[in-house]
C-alpha cells in the first residue's frame, strides 16, 4: 500500500477471542452479551498493541455537531412518537431520538412483545428494525399488539424500517421455515 501513498496504520491478527457471534442475519447484538467489558477491554487491548492509535487520532477529521458534515437532523414524523422497543425492535439510532426530542417530539415506547399497542395519544408510530423473525411466534400471537396497530393504521401513520417493515406485511418466516401472520397492513410476505 505504500507505493499507492496510502498509509499501513496497523493490522489485527486474526484472534478466536476477537469473534463475535453471529445469527442468520447478522451479528448478535451488544445488549444480548453478558460479557461486553469484557469483550470491549479485549477488543481495546489489541487495537493498542497492534494499531497506531496516535496516527489514526492524527488522521480523523471531526465530523462536526448536528447540521453540519453529518446533516441536519431528520425532522420528527410526529409530536408524540409510539416507538416500538423491546428484543424485536431495538435498532433505532440514538443520535435520530436525540434530534426528535431537540425539536420537541416526545417518545412514548411501547413492546409488541409484551402484546401492547402503539399508545392511542400518539400522532405517529416508529417500528424500528431488529429482530422480529426471532420472536415472529410471539409477535403472531400478540392480538392486542396486531390488532392495535391496525386500528392506529386507521387514523395515523405507521413507519415500518427493516424488520418493522417486515411486520408490517403479510407474514414472516421464521429459521426454522414456519410461516407466522403479522399485521397485513403491506401485502409483502
Amino acid at each position: 500500500l505504500k507505493p499507492l501513498g496510502i498509509a499501513v496504520l496497523g493490522a489485527i491478527p486474526r484472534d478466536e477471542t476477537l469473534v463475535l457471534p453471529e445469527r442468520h442475519l447478522g451479528l448478535v447484538q451488544a445488549s444480548e452479551h453478558a460479557d461486553l467489558a469484557a469483550r470491549l477491554e479485549r477488543f481495546a487491548e489489541v487495537a493498542a498493541r497492534h494499531l497506531d492509535l496516535d496516527a489514526i487520532l492524527a488522521m480523523a477529521a471531526p465530523l462536526g455537531g448536528h447540521g453540519t458534515a453529518l446533516g441536519a437532523p431528520l425532522k420528527p414524523p410526529g409530536q408524540r412518537i409510539a416507538l416500538a422497543s423491546d428484543e424485536a425492535f431495538s435498532f433505532v439510532y440514538a443520535h435520530v431520538l436525540d434530534g426528535w426530542r431537540r425539536t420537541g417530539a416526545e417518545i412514548v415506547p411501547f413492546s409488541p412483545l409484551r402484546n401492547e399497542a402503539p399508545p392511542h395519544d400518539c400522532d405517529v408510530c416508529w417500528l424500528p428494525g431488529g429482530y422480529p423473525e426471532l420472536h415472529a411466534g410471539t409477535l403472531a400471537a400478540a392480538r392486542g399488539f396486531l390488532d392495535g396497530l391496525s386500528k392506529f393504521a386507521q387514523g395515523y401513520p405507521v413507519h415500518g424500517e427493516c424488520g418493522g417493515y417486515m411486520v408490517l406485511g403479510e407474514a414472516i418466516e421464521d429459521a426454522q421455515g414456519v410461516r407466522h401472520a403479522m399485521a397485513g397492513l403491506l401485502s409483502h410476505a
